[in-house]
C-alpha cells in the first residue's frame, strides 16, 4: 500500500510539473520550515571551517587509452554540491572523477570530464548549467550525469517546479544528442543532526521528490538511479566513514559508493554494459512496470535504475526497473591529465 501511495503522489507531482500546476506540498509547509531550520543549523554547527569549494576534477581520464577507438568520450556533471564533490579534499575523490575513471576503464577510451555543478544549487539552476553545457555545439557531451534535489527540499521549492526544471534540462540535453543519467534526491533523513520526527519527514519528502524526478526524467528519455537509500542505510550504519568532515556531505568513501551505483547505468546508456545484463532478471525482481510504480519502488531501494520502456500501456507509460549489481571495474589513472 505504501508503494502505491508513493506512486500516486509522484504521479500528481509529475503531472503538475508537466501541465504547469501549482505547488503540491510534499509535507506540511510548517514542518518543512522547521526541517529547513534544523538542516541549516546542522550545516553551521558541523561545518568545522572547511572550505565550501569543491576540488576541480576536470580534465582527461584514462589518457593511457588515447588514440584507441576514436576520440575521448565526453562526460559532464551537473547539479548541486554532491555533483561537484564538495566535502572531499582531492579531485580524484569527487564523483565526476570516479565515474570518468571507471567509464574509461570499461570503454577502454579516454574520458574528458567537465563539471558545471554548483554547490547550493536548486533545480532552477539547471537552466543555466544546461546552457553552459550546450554552449559549444561542436562539443556536445556523450553523457551527462545530474545529481540534484536536496536543496529543493530544504529550501521548500514546490516539487512541481523542481520536477519541471529537471524535466526541461533532460529534454534539452537529450534533444542535443546527449544521454542523461539522473541521481535522484538523496535521503535528508540521514543528516545526523536532524532528529525525529523531522528525520521521518525529511525521508518522506526526499523519497517523494525522488519518485517524481524519476517520472519526469524517464518521460524525457533519461535514466535514473536512486541515491536515497544508498545515502541512507549505508550512511546511517557508517556515518563516520561515509559522511565527510562536516557530517553533511559525503566522504570520499561515500562518493565512491554513489559513483559505483551510477557507473553501470552510465555505461548501459552508452551501450557499454554486458548485453546479458540488459535483460530483466526475475530473480532480482526486475521487470516492466508502470512508470509511477517503478519510480516509487526505486525511491526506496539503493542503486535501482529506471529507464523508459514501452510508451503506452493500460496504466500509461511503462518503464524497466533494474537492480544492477555493483561491480568493481579495473582502475585507471585517477588523476586527470592537465586540461589543454
Amino acid at each position: 500500500m505504501a508503494g502505491m501511495s508513493r506512486a500516486r503522489v509522484a504521479r500528481r507531482i509529475a503531472a503538475g510539473a508537466a501541465y504547469g500546476g501549482g505547488g503540491i506540498g510534499l509535507v506540511g509547509a510548517a514542518a518543512v520550515g522547521v526541517l529547513l531550520a534544523e538542516v541549516q543549523m546542522a550545516k553551521r554547527v558541523v561545518g568545522n571551517g572547511h572550505t565550501p569549494h569543491a576540488p576541480r576534477g576536470e580534465g582527461l581520464y584514462g589518457y593511457g587509452y588515447a588514440g584507441q577507438d576514436g576520440p575521448p568520450l565526453r562526460l559532464t556533471m551537473l547539479g548541486d554540491s554532491t555533483a561537484a564533490g564538495q566535502g572531499v579534499h582531492r579531485a580524484r575523490q569527487t564523483p565526476g572523477a570516479l565515474i570518468a575513471s571507471g567509464l574509461a576503464a570499461v570503454a577502454e577510451r579516454p574520458v574528458e570530464l567537465r563539471n558545471v555543478a554548483l554547490p547550493g544549487a536548486q533545480s532552477d539552476d539547471l537552466d543555466r548549467q544546461v546552457a553552459l553545457t550546450l554552449a559549444d555545439t561542436s562539443r556536445v557531451p556523450d553523457i551527462c550525469v545530474i545529481m540534484i534535489g536536496a536543496n529543493d527540499v530544504t529550501h521548500r521549492m514546490p516539487p512541481t517546479r523542481s520536477v519541471r526544471h529537471l524535466s526541461s534540462a533532460v529534454r534539452r540535453l537529450r534533444t542535443a544528442g546527449a544521454e542523461v543519467v539522473v541521481g535522484t534526491c538523496p535521503d535528508l533523513g540521514t543528516v545526523e543532526q536532524v532528529q525525529q520526527p523531522l528525520r521521518w519527514l525529511a525521508r518522506r519528502a526526499s523519497r517523494q521528490l525522488a519518485a517524481a524526478q524519476t517520472i519526469g526524467t524517464v518521460e524525457q528519455g533519461g535514466r535514473t538511479v536512486s541515491l536515497g537509500d544508498l545515502l541512507g542505510p549505508e550512511f546511517a550504519a557508517n556515518p563516520r566513514e561515509l559522511f565527510g568532515p562536516d557530517n553533511y556531505h559525503p566522504s570520499a568513501e561515500g562518493y565512491a559508493t554513489a559513483a559505483m551505483a551510477l557507473l553501470p547505468t552510465v555505461c548501459a546508456a552508452l551501450s557499454l554494459w554486458p548485453a546479458e545484463e540488459e535483460r530483466p532478471d526475475a530473480s532480482r525482481r526486475e521487470g516492466f512496470l508502470p512508470v509511477a510504480r517503478a519510480a516509487a519502488e526505486a525511491a526506496s531501494e539503493p542503486g535501482t535504475e529506471v529507464t523508459a520502456a514501452m510508451p503506452t500501456g493500460p496504466r500509461g507509460p511503462w518503464a524497466l526497473l533494474k537492480r544492477r549489481r555493483r561491480r568493481r571495474v579495473p582502475a585507471t589513472d585517477p588523476t586527470p591529465a592537465p586540461s589543454a
